[in-house]
């Protein structure tokens, strides 16, 4: 693995953003960040690219919610996909992520995350994005709010099941939705808390007494805020508004402006602020690909003017791409660059327990790294110090 000097353009760093400075990357590790003007004199043996004027270096994206892209997805159950997934994502600035099952038959997730376990272990090289994990969503939801999530194939949490679900995973799930006003719900995340694992809520019908208890068991993050839950009113908050009254939840936002419209997207940041949101695309296989119909956990998606819908017009996932929604963000919200990669890089990160390790530019980390141009594209991403996309 060959040394990378990159230098003249800004860089965002974790002690905020260096006008015209450099970072020198060794063994696929950010080694130096800094200002060109302090730069060391006896950095050497490396490649170095001359960025250009107006160009901005920020940590590489962390996508805790995809199912796929590029005609790939979770469920295919095959390296091929994923590896098609860890491919595709490095154009739209995401680095790492976490691989997102969907409500199946029960043998077709075991599969998945047989399948998603073999490649964390064996697959996982530089130059492409990093699966870190499985995001299992579903089958433990309540059909009331099941969305675009297969009925026939829900049932009630069960600590038992998902205990082989995560050693036929290897270990791997990091995350898991599920509604916990249902019976078993709040012993399942009291056991997903003890053991390491995020319980978010989703799919759900909670009242906010039963999202009061959920938090009190363990629960420290919401999936895909507004879309798939009770709604909040006046005289119930629901998911939604506890969502954002807890402090101690972390919200995810599909910020396409058509899960969630902006004027909801601004009151979410007014509310949680910058560290209590986290970035997601809920990406389906669709996503990089024309229109047309798609499968999604076996029902037909049809997708056309951004949009990808069930037959019954019912929200199936999303084709948003995440340098997208940082647009969107800082359009709908007027938050500054700085702050809206925070909540693509920083909080996942966080909320992963992986800090140390990724959503920053800083010593010592991984050289997820991600150029943009003047207008917030995405020209270059380097995946663990080794290139991944180039747009030239």
């Amino acid at each position: 693995m060959k040394n990378l000097l990159l230098r003249n353009a800004s860089v965002l760093t974790e002690n905020g953003m260096i006008d015209k400075g450099y970072i020198f990357v060794k063994e696929g590790k950010i080694a130096e960040a800094g200002s060109l003007s302090d730069m060391p004199e006896n950095i050497a043996g490396s490649e170095v690219i001359e960025l250009p004027p107006g160009s901005t270096v920020v940590p590489g994206f962390i996508d805790v919610h995809i199912h796929g892209a590029g005609g790939a997805d979770t469920m295919d159950a095959t390296t091929e996909a994923l590896t098609t997934i860890a491919s595709i994502l490095p154009a739209e600035g995401t680095t790492s992520f976490l691989a997102t099952t969907i409500t199946q038959d029960k043998q077709e997730i075991f599969k998945a995350l047989e399948n998603a376990a073999d490649y964390i272990e064996h697959h996982n090289h530089p130059g492409k994005a990093e699966i870190l994990g499985i995001h299992l969503e579903g089958p433990f939801i309540n059909e009331t709010r099941k969305g675009a999530q297969p009925e026939d194939h829900i049932i009630a949490p069960d600590i038992s099941l998902f205990a082989k679900m995560q050693e036929a995973a290897g270990k791997h799930i990091r995350l898991v939705t599920l509604a916990p006003e249902k019976e078993n719900g709040k012993e399942l995340i009291a056991y997903l808390a003890k053991n390491g694992v995020i319980a978010s809520v989703g799919h759900s019908d909670a009242g906010y007494e039963e999202m009061k208890a959920a938090v009190n068991a363990g629960a420290t993050h919401v999936t895909h805020l507004f879309n798939g839950m009770k709604g909040m009113h006046h005289r119930d908050p629901g998911v939604a508004g506890a969502a954002l009254l807890f402090k101690e939840l972390k919200i995810e936002l599909i910020a396409d402006g058509i899960h969630v419209v902006p004027e909801m997207i601004d009151l979410s940041l007014r509310a949680k602020g910058t560290d209590g949101v986290i970035l997601i695309t809920d990406a389906m296989r669709a996503k990089c690909l024309k229109n047309g119909t798609y499968d999604l956990g076996g029902q037909e998606v049809h997708v056309a003017d951004g949009k990808a819908l069930l037959a019954d017009g019912t929200l199936a996932g999303s084709i948003l791409k995440m340098k997208d929604s940082l647009k969107n963000i800082m359009k709908f919200t007027g938050l500054s660059l700085e702050k809206t990669i925070k909540l693509a890089s920083e909080n996942p990160a966080r909320q992963l327990n992986i800090y140390d390790r990724k959503g920053s530019i800083a010593k010592g980390k991984d050289a997820d790294l991600v150029v943009l141009d003047g207008n917030h594209d995405v020209m270059m991403a380097f995946c663990r110090g080794t290139a991944s996309y180039n747009q030239n």
